[in-house]
């Protein structure tokens, strides 16, 4: 038959082929693609307003080649199958998206698309060369089904871990933020004022929750409402702390209250449960360390007390239980 006179060695060639293709493709695209003119930049920034806000949040310049406009454009297409039906799911989607740091609009379509193209490529990567190889069975279909499966998802749990790591750098570098905005407040400056000097001054040491003040301050430029950028900054980002933040700057504005004070009293207690959660995972780990213990170290310190003397025992005993015989 024509699977039995295909083996590995015959399709290897090509693969090794398709492999420096893509290989030297790739280097000519990064090597020899220059930049965008700044004329067209301007054009795109015209057409696009989001990306002057990028640039000045500090999300770094965005490239155009013809490898993104060619997935920009097929975006659509790919995500039309997972569209979400409602306007609740697409409000769920953008969340999660945002919260991870993707908010541009077509960041749904081209999160979909790579779900879509993950599933239809691990359909054909793994499932075309098995059934030229081995021919269409149920252990074919059920390899090519679970590859499939994992590239479906593997976008999610990259998002996921992405919004966890922007969590937890939001969490860790608060603190901070708020001593310099109390500092800055009772210096004099105004908030608006203080968080684009804390913005300015966290750029190179805590990146993400000066990107977060600084759309902040991009949004109040616009004429947008104080407690509505507020309550926003608070529900993008999926971090209780900066809930709490924000729900105590818009009561401290709303009844007159001083806004240093009560960024000290948050500041306190934020500092106060990072400390509570520390030893709490210090507490954790004789508990934690009792699993590799018992599996991994406990078996080895057996065999080496344990060994000498059992080898003994059986040298020992044995022949003279054969001897009594």
């Amino acid at each position: 038959m024509f699977t039995e006179s295909i083996d590995f060695i015959q399709i290897l060639p090509f693969a090794v082929f398709g492999l420096f293709a893509a290989a030297a493709w790739w280097l000519l695209q990064t090597s020899f693609m220059g930049e965008q003119a700044r004329a067209e930049e301007r054009l795109d920034e015209w057409r696009d307003p989001n990306l002057r806000l990028k640039k000045q949040i500090g999300e770094g310049k965005v490239k155009s080649d013809p490898m993104s406009k060619l997935l920009e454009k097929a975006s659509p297409a790919l995500s039309k199958p997972l569209q979400p039906k409602t306007e609740a799911d697409v409000g769920k989607l953008k969340l999660r998206l945002s919260m991870a740091g993707f908010r541009s609009e077509a960041a749904p379509a081209a999160f979909l698309s790579l779900k879509f193209a993950g599933l239809i490529g691990g359909l054909f990567i793994v499932g075309g060369p098995a059934a030229i190889l081995s021919g269409f069975d149920v252990l074919t279909m059920c390899y090519s089904a679970g590859f499939a499966g994992f590239l479906f998802f593997a976008p999610d749990l990259v998002v996921w871990f992405i919004t966890k790591k922007r969590q937890q750098s939001i969490f860790l570098s608060l603190p901070d933020a708020l001593d310099l905005l109390v500092v800055c407040v009772e210096a004099g400056l105004g908030l608006d004022q203080a968080m684009r000097k804390v913005s300015d001054e966290l750029k190179q040491s805590y990146r993400v929750i000066s990107d977060e003040f600084a759309l902040c301050n991009f949004h109040l430029q616009m004429g947008r409402p104080r407690d509505q950028v507020l309550h926003d900054l608070g529900a993008r980002n999926g971090v209780d702390d900066l809930r709490s933040l924000a729900a105590i700057l818009i009561q401290a504005e709303k009844f007159g209250s001083s806004i240093a004070q009560a960024l000290r009293v948050q500041s306190d207690s934020m500092r106060t449960r990072r400390r509570q959660l520390a030893e709490e995972k210090a507490a954790k780990t004789a508990v934690k360390l009792i699993f590799p213990l018992v599996i991994f170290i406990f078996p080895g310190i057996f065999v080496v007390l344990v060994g000498p003397a059992a080898v003994t025992m059986v040298n020992e005993m044995f022949p003279a239980m054969t001897g009594a015989k």
